[in-house]
């Protein structure tokens, strides 16, 4: 067992995800997992220790990635705008310009969106800033809602394009780890093997 697998075992990742590793070192997992959950677990998960991201950190790539799903959630419901106020009201947060009771506030009214693939991904993400934000305990809970906001987002970007089904996933969910791992830092990678 790798080393990177002993971390992840440690962590309690899923079994999927330790079996994708394999015998990768920690950057070459980071630099080819195309599964922006699974970036965003380990992150959180591992927030706090020497050289991986903050939780502020992880909380912001938490809202850009709750954001890509907005337009798709904003041209269906143009008037409702709590899930775009949740996102921000994390966003202040992570600048320490919004308390915890704030965000939880926003992220409540966000999750009341409704029910369709697109409200439910609004309120995936909305859920997903505020367990960001709220406290380590809660690091597996960010990576689980951003992880179904991603799949939400990409499953409607695949609607839009029902032709391009599995292209258009593929290409959102591939953002998306880009996304990640263009924001958060991991640490000495070489170590992780």
């Amino acid at each position: 067992m790798t080393k990177l697998q002993t971390l992840l075992k440690k962590q309690i990742a899923c079994p999927r995800a330790i079996n994708w590793v394999g015998d990768r070192n920690l950057e070459t997992a980071w630099r080819e997992c195309e599964r922006a959950d699974w970036m965003l677990w380990l992150c959180g998960r591992m927030q706090g220790t020497d050289g991986w991201s903050t939780r502020q950190e992880i909380v912001l790539t938490a809202c850009n990635c709750a954001e890509s799903v907005l337009e798709i959630f904003e041209k269906k419901y143009p008037h409702d705008k709590d899930p775009r106020n949740a996102i921000a009201t994390a966003r202040a947060w992570a600048k320490g310009k919004a308390s915890i009771e704030e965000v939880r506030s926003a992220s409540f009214a966000a999750s009341s969106s409704g029910d369709t693939a697109a409200c439910t991904a609004a309120a995936y993400a909305a859920y997903a800033t505020y367990a960001a934000a709220y406290t380590a305990t809660y690091a597996a809970d960010t990576a689980a809602y951003a992880a179904d906001t991603a799949a939400y987002a990409a499953d409607a970007a695949a609607y839009a394009a029902a032709d391009a089904a599995d292209a258009a996933r593929n290409k959102k969910l591939k953002a998306l780890a880009d996304l990640v791992r263009k924001q958060l830092k991991v640490p000495n990678l070489s170590n992780h093997r």
